[in-house]
């Protein structure tokens, strides 16, 4: 169904350029209508912050309690990162990223600490929306990168704190993308680049109006055989819009498709870091498939009322092959007496997930001398998954291909449904001239179920709901028109998901992607955020400050089992965790120059004392067992990143960019404690140019190097066991060579050049410069 979407989305993307065509891509029509404000955040240059999802009038930056980031499409297209998640890393302040995945598609995203994440069962802290349609999977609330389209990106709004108006899932802070239309983005462009890792890019887009109708359209193809060895990557992705707007109402009709293949690499121990290529064990694929159809509008009903409202439905399939080693190698089978000889095992897991849902939301302004505008909403989202997981053992070859033996097993199957009901209000009031009081609300009800096909396991049957009413407040005050001062209370929820649901138990521990087995009941995830800040403009620099803590109570994490592979564990409610944090940003332009500075701090550390099993932790003790206590480092979290770009366009047909990003070193997964021997991974710089030249009025050659002193560095780390331990790193205990207890390490990408050519066409290009 999904492979005939993206034929399909060819076949339109044909369409909508003929019409284009016709229509000599933007044709007045009738007379100009004037503008929608409704439309504000498609915008090529965005003035207001959308603070609840659904579509609205935003609030002007000045009014909004906390320090939001907003990125532009001509931020983005500027620098030509592979990935928009390459771009959050390098240029966003607060943002990490890790290369547990090994694939440039999927990384770990965390913003103060808290994490959005592809891989099935990490603990997600972050909700991120698309057109106000929140693409967290119902199944494990994990963001796939890979289907969100770079090319019809028009901003992207970072917003921090646990802002309750975006539902569940929003601890740390809410990631809202905002896509092109026809009428903000007239004209069209082709492009293409290549260059190192066999890297070969395709980019099509047009957009443009005939009277009240626009559409826009793009399509883009992706091939990399990958850095490291059995790493490529084919991403195909497609987005199509189709609006129609007058002075009071605005309508849009959007279609999103992507099938991708994503090979990626282990975490590798510390003897094998001499040659960062290679592979720990391998294959380790994902297969995704999308198609989302999503109708959004509002529509004035007096000047002052604003009913807005989207309706989407989402399919979404995955398939995935992993190797793993077999932990219990060589112990005594209890069921047969005789030892286990078992190397290995291929862990397939087939996703298959239809998600819809909708929201109305009703905004009414009043004018006079103390305005206001109080905003009135509800949601509600749906969701079945099928899951199924199947087993085979496997031997290792010499180079650790993890060969099958005989057949797949099954070892899980079935059906997850959730719903998701919110109810929000908020209102901001403007006592005085300089004083903007803002309140909000939302009562949030998650229903979560789980069910066996497989007729083995009648004890995974359960339901679970979770409810919560979760309010925020804050205050801005605006002494002149270059200085704003705010602080901000919010709360937000996130209820346990089924993989965590059915993984709980520390004497069944599981593997991601998860088994499910009956386990005991998870408590939902308060966050509780408390930020101060000021942000100001002087005729030479634009700045921000601000301060904030996120305390969680109830916070879940997966806790190691110490089983023998790294990726074994169990879900538990371990407490209280905090962050807190201070952010520093300014920029300037002056002439030719452009410069902007980040400097983030984000202490995170456990606020509760627990013990979790870890045996491959140097002080574990006698049992495997390790206690964590207040004030211990929450790993893979930097505690200090500063990041810098300057852009130098003298205003010819040349410009050029760099980046720099500075991070210290992260503690490992399994070293909770912080008291692991091999202590903390250490920090590293990594510096990125970009250059651009246009040869004519509609042709740009444009080149980009990442990682230009081509460091060595690690961003993500792992206690575990080393099993190659043998002769040439074959599998050691099969020769009589016990596993080692290591780090494991996940490298980052070497230096990398790409040359790409970039050619406009059909009316006036949107913006490919804007500068905040």
């Amino acid at each position: 169904m999904i492979r005939a979407t993206v034929r399909g989305s060819c076949a339109a993307c044909a369409a909508l350029l003929a019409w284009g065509s016709a229509a000599g891509g933007t044709d007045p029509g009738p007379p100009p209508q004037p503008e929608n404000p409704a439309e504000a955040l498609e915008l090529p240059t965005v003035t207001v912050v959308g603070t609840t999802p659904l579509p609205g009038l935003g609030t002007p930056l000045e009014d909004v309690p906390a320090n939001v980031q907003i990125y532009t499409s001509g931020d983005l297209s500027r620098q030509h990162h592979g990935a928009t998640t390459d771009y959050l890393t390098q240029d966003a302040g607060s943002v990490s990223a890790n290369a547990a995945q090994g694939n440039p598609f999927q990384p770990d995203i965390a913003f103060r600490g808290f994490t959005a994440s592809p891989l099935l069962g990490t603990p997600e802290g972050l909700s991120v929306f698309q057109d106000g349609v929140r693409v967290n999977e119902p199944f494990g609330d994990v963001v796939n990168w890979d289907l969100i389209p770079q090319a019809a990106i028009s901003s992207i709004q970072l917003i921090p704190g646990s802002n309750p108006a975006f539902g569940l899932n929003t601890l740390g802070g809410a990631l809202a993308i905002y896509t092109k239309s026809g009428s903000e983005y007239p004209g069209g462009a082709l492009e293409a680049s290549g260059g190192s890792f066999g890297r070969r890019t395709v980019e099509l887009e047009w957009g443009g109006s005939r009277g009240r109708l626009d559409a826009f359209v793009t399509a883009s193809y992706f091939d990399d055989d990958g850095w490291a060895d059995h790493n490529p990557s084919e991403v195909r992705q497609f987005f199509g819009k189709v609006g129609w707007q007058d002075a009071k109402t605005d309508l849009d009709l959007a279609l999103t498709a992507a099938d991708n293949t994503l090979e990626g690499t282990q975490t590798l121990p510390l003897s094998f870091l001499a040659d960062e290529r290679q592979a720990y064990t391998w294959p380790d694929s994902t297969d995704n498939r999308l198609a989302l159809a999503t109708l959004k509008g509002s529509r004035f009903l007096s000047s002052a009322v604003l009913l807005g409202g989207n309706a989407y439905y989402r399919s979404y399939r995955s398939a995935s092959l992993d190797s793993n080693v077999n932990g219990d190698y060589g112990q005594i089978n209890p069921s047969t007496g005789a030892p286990d000889l078992i190397e290995g095992s291929n862990a397939a897991v087939d996703i298959d997930e239809d998600g819809y849902g909708g929201g109305v939301q009703l905004t009414v302004s009043a004018a006079g001398s103390h305005p206001n505008q109080l905003t009135l909403g509800v949601t509600d989202d749906a969701a079945h998954t099928h899951f199924r997981q199947l087993t085979q053992s496997a031997a290792f070859g010499a180079d650790r291909y993890s060969q099958g033996l005989g057949p797949f097993a099954p070892v899980t199957n079935a059906d997850s449904s959730g719903n998701d009901l919110g109810l929000f209000v908020a209102d901001a009031w403007h006592p005085a001239p300089r004083w903007t009081l803002t309140a909000s609300g939302r009562y949030s009800r998650a229903e979560a179920g789980i069910s066996d096909l497989s007729g083995l396991a009648p004890q995974l049957d359960g339901s679970h709901v979770f409810s919560r009413f979760t309010p925020a407040a804050g205050a801005n005050f605006n002494p002149h028109a270059g200085l704003t001062l705010y602080g901000g209370y919010s709360e937000g929820m996130r209820a346990p998901t089924a993989i965590e649901l059915a993984c709980a138990s520390p004497s069944a521990p599981c593997q991601l992607p998860n088994d499910f087995i009956s386990d005991p009941p998870l408590a939902a995830v308060v966050a509780r955020t408390l930020e101060l800040g000021a942000r100001g403009r002087t005729p030479l620099w634009q700045w921000s400050a601000a301060a904030y803590q996120s305390r969680l109570a109830n916070d879940i994490e997966f806790v190691s089992a110490g089983s023998g592979a790294p990726n074994a564990g169990y879900y538990a409610n371990i407490g209280a965790t905090r962050r807190t944090g201070l952010e520093l940003a300014a920029s300037t332009h002056q002439g030719p120059l452009a410069l902007t500075l980040r400097y983030s701090l984000i202490d995170a550390v456990f606020d509760s004392r627990f013990t979790e099993s870890s045996p491959f932790n140097s002080s574990a003790d006698g049992n495997g067992a390790i206690l964590v206590t207040t004030g211990d480092r929450i790993p893979s979290i930097p505690r200090q990143t500063f990041k810098a770009r300057a852009d130098y366009d003298p205003g010819g047909r040349f410009s050029v960019g760099a980046s720099v990003l500075v991070s210290s070193g992260v503690y490992a997964r399994g070293d909770e404690n912080n008291a692991d021997r091999s202590g903390p991974l250490p920090g590293y710089v990594l510096v990125n140019l970009d250059a651009r030249c246009r040869l004519s009025g509609n042709l740009e050659l444009f080149a980009r190097v990442n990682n230009v002193l081509d460091a060595r560095y690690y961003d993500f780390g792992i206690l575990g066991e080393n099993f190659f331990t043998g002769p040439d790193r074959t599998f050691g205990p099969a020769a009589g060579v016990a596993p080692s207890v290591t780090q494991f390490r996940g490298p980052g990408a070497p230096l990398g050049a790409w040359v790409g050519v970039r050619y406009a066409f059909g009316g006036t290009p949107a913006p490919r410069e804007t500068d905040d």
